[in-house]
């Protein structure tokens, strides 16, 4: 069978495709290399539809990172996914889910083991990049601990929480509690850790295609 076999063509060819069949003009100029991304991550143009951001979310994203601030990520796989050489000089991307206190955690919260990591964050959230790609209950439980005026605030929140159980719900939860924290979500079932590493990828890759 003959197919593209060339990495830089099928690049190419697969961003061409996209901007073929997707309608950017809903979004600010400064959301569309995110939008673009994200679409690229699953290969579904429709999700556009379900898109719903707050605030300058590439700007925030671009002054954290200019500013030295973590990117935390909910799983292993969100953090896999992020292109780490491109990371300016000493931002570090974490992830406290192994972390040895979140099993005894998680059972004094009641909760599981993903929202109980959230809980380690606090240290490193002032300023922070948040890409959430797995569990509904991490960003639950991250909008409940900010709604206190003595936690640190992040600059921006990726999320995108997957699942039958929370997951819309989450996201409907960030968009009505109204934070004042750029985010971007994509709105029902849908999510994913490809998601939540495109977003912040699109943010180091400024200014590729």
């Amino acid at each position: 069978m003959s197919y593209l076999r060339d990495p830089a063509e099928i690049y190419r060819e697969s961003f061409a495709a996209i901007a073929r069949e997707v309608d950017l003009s809903n979004f600010p100029e400064s959301l569309h290399r995110i939008v673009l991304r994200l679409v690229h991550a699953i290969a579904m143009p429709e999700i556009v539809e379900e898109l719903a951001w707050d605030g300058d979310v590439a700007g925030a994203s671009s002054a954290a990172l200019a500013e030295g601030a973590p990117v935390i990520a909910d799983t292993n796989m969100v953090v896999a996914g992020i292109n780490q050489d491109r990371l300016p000089q000493g931002v570090e991307v974490l992830c406290s889910l192994r972390d040895d206190a979140v099993p005894e955690l998680a059972h004094s919260l009641a909760t599981t083991r993903s929202a109980a990591a959230v809980e380690l964050w606090r240290p490193h959230l002032e300023g922070a990049i948040i890409a959430i790609g797995n569990a509904p209950t991490v960003l639950f439980h991250l909008i409940d601990m900010l709604e206190d005026t003595d936690c640190p605030r992040p600059a921006v929140i990726f999320a995108f929480p997957v699942g039958f159980i929370g997951a819309s719900e989450s996201k409907a939860y960030l968009i009505e509690k109204n934070l004042g924290i750029p985010f971007i979500t994509l709105q029902g079932r849908k999510g994913g850790s490809a998601l939540a590493a495109a977003a912040v990828n699109a943010v180091l890759l400024e200014g590729e295609a």
